[in-house]
């Protein structure tokens, strides 16, 4: 059984793990450290448990939203699309045809 010490927060905590899956553990500790430190740019004077609690809420909004994102996409539901510029439209046919005869003139050499 492996072992390592994770900092989070200015706590170090020993934590086992499976052999082998060190480096991945030290990365997660690295993931809740980061919304540790984002809940403490919030403001606020919090002990270690209510940091961890509100890291823990951060993590878990972000799994919600990849879950519907998921779930969306294996539903074939894409989001919307913003509606079409056709100032760009038209810019990107000039392009293309800027390109299509640069590849001509290429092409005859």
């Amino acid at each position: 059984m492996g072992q390592v010490t994770v900092r989070i927060g200015g706590y170090s905590h020993p934590v086992s793990c499976e052999d082998g899956q060190e480096a991945h553990l030290i990365a997660l500790a690295g993931e809740v450290d980061r919304r540790v430190s984002s809940v403490k740019t919030m403001g606020g004077s919090y002990g270690e448990s209510r940091l961890l609690l509100l890291a823990a809420l951060l993590l878990a909004d972000e799994v919600h939203d990849l879950k519907v994102e998921v779930a969306q996409a294996r539903a074939g539901m894409l989001p919307a699309l913003p509606p079409a510029d056709p100032k760009l439209a038209e810019r990107l046919a000039r392009v293309a045809e800027r390109i299509e005869g640069i590849a001509a003139d290429l092409g005859k050499s």
